[in-house]
């Protein structure tokens, strides 16, 4: 397939290096993400008059659980045989592999121990705030990969392609920038449902919206992407839509359950 005329993308992954120590695009974004999203939540604490003491553990219990399932849920969803048959190699974070569906169950188990912890928080209203914040996050994360060339879409010739000189030389999707820019789309609406309803909304409609909206992008973005492990050509659907499917039910059961409770309230 002739790449002539296509953009090239292929810049160098180091941010900075120090020599023995280099920061990369993708900590880079990885970093901004963290950050922002604690001055977004403890926007959110300010808005609705919750203590703001719990907000540094509250960033670490996230820190920490998103780290930990992504790792795992990589190594678990995408290579079972490798890492199962060489289990100190889960712990190499270094060598690259996170998975955003095992960073999802990661936040949500690191969130219930929290709120186990501060039982003046609901484990909904929590997940709800910090959900916001998630969506922008994957809109970072996916701009990473873009800068690692990695996470890369099928070949294709659509006059938008890109080609990544790092790993070859045939146009493609550009499956990273689609992702962040659904993510990113997804987050400005979130925010703007919160701001609008000035941080009163029903938990479980920005929960509910939030699981739609980001796994529907993701299952329907699969499309255009490579499989990113080789026994998932033998599936009928890639690993990234199989785990996607159960989390969009779960969005529409969160939305139906606010929908049946306004139309109890309408009619009492």
């Amino acid at each position: 397939m002739e790449a002539i005329g296509y953009f090239t993308w292929g810049p160098n992954p180091v941010f900075l290096d120090f020599g023995l120590v280099q920061i990369r695009y993708y900590g880079l974004f990885f970093a901004l993400a963290f950050l922002i999203g604690f001055h977004l939540v403890q926007r959110m604490f300010i808005l609705e008059n919750k203590p703001q003491d719990v907000l540094d553990p509250l960033l670490t219990y996230m820190v920490v659980g998103t780290l930990l399932g992504a790792r795992l849920g990589h190594c678990l969803f995408y290579e079972p045989d490798f890492y199962l048959s060489h289990p100190l190699e889960i712990l190499k974070f270094w060598k690259g592999g996170l998975a955003s569906h095992g960073a999802v169950i990661g936040i949500l188990l690191s969130i219930k121990i929290f709120q186990n912890k501060h039982k003046n928080f609901s484990y909904i209203w929590l997940l709800s705030r910090l959900c916001i914040t998630v969506a922008l996050a994957g809109a970072f994360i996916r701009t990473g990969n873009f800068f690692n060339s990695e996470i890369l879409g099928v070949a294709t010739q659509v006059p938008w392609a890109v080609v990544f000189s790092r790993v070859d030389f045939l146009p493609r999707h550009p499956t990273q920038l689609y992702e962040a820019c659904s993510y990113l789309l997804t987050f400005i609406f979130l925010y703007t449902m919160y701001l609008r309803s000035a941080g009163k909304i029903q938990p479980r409609k920005l929960l509910g919206a939030f699981f739609v909206l980001v796994f529907s992008a993701r299952f329907f973005l699969e499309y255009t992407k490579e499989a990113q492990a080789a026994f998932e050509l033998s599936l009928p659907l890639h690993i990234g839509q199989l785990l996607s499917l159960p989390l969009i039910i779960l969005g529409f059961v969160l939305l139906l359950i606010v929908k049946d409770s306004n139309e109890q309230t309408l009619t009492t």
